[in-house]
């Protein structure tokens, strides 16, 4: 597969409780001193993933999933192509990589992920 899930992030209302949940239902471990306001989630096995407490400006709460791609510029400009728009450009994460996400023309999220 040439663009796998590397990654998902839970936007939550209130990460202390989803940590609480996803622990019983699922086993997760958490790790909240990676970033700051961040919580990578250990699954156990790949991917694995993070959570935050939702921004006041996100419409709503959400899962999301990241696909891993070697240029971010190139498959936004494939996307704007294809009829879908860039929601989000290309932001760095320090020390990682580079994180945006485009709407499919359904208006559907989705987010990919390039190493540095």
């Amino acid at each position: 597969m040439a663009n796998p899930i590397v990654h998902f992030e839970l936007m939550v209302s209130d990460p202390d409780k989803a940590k609480e949940f996803y622990g019983k239902v699922f086993d997760w471990e958490f790790n909240d001193t990676e970033m700051p306001g961040y919580t990578m989630i250990s699954t156990g096995k790949d991917p694995g993933g993070g959570m935050m407490k939702k921004p006041d400006e996100a419409p709503q709460f959400a899962l999301s999933v990241y696909y891993l791609v070697d240029d971010i510029d190139e498959i936004m400009k494939k996307v704007e192509a294809a009829g879908g728009r860039v929601g989000m450009p290309k932001t760095e994460i320090p020390n990682v990589g580079y994180w945006a996400f485009f709407l499919d023309p359904d208006g559907i999220p989705v987010s990919v992920f390039q190493n540095k």
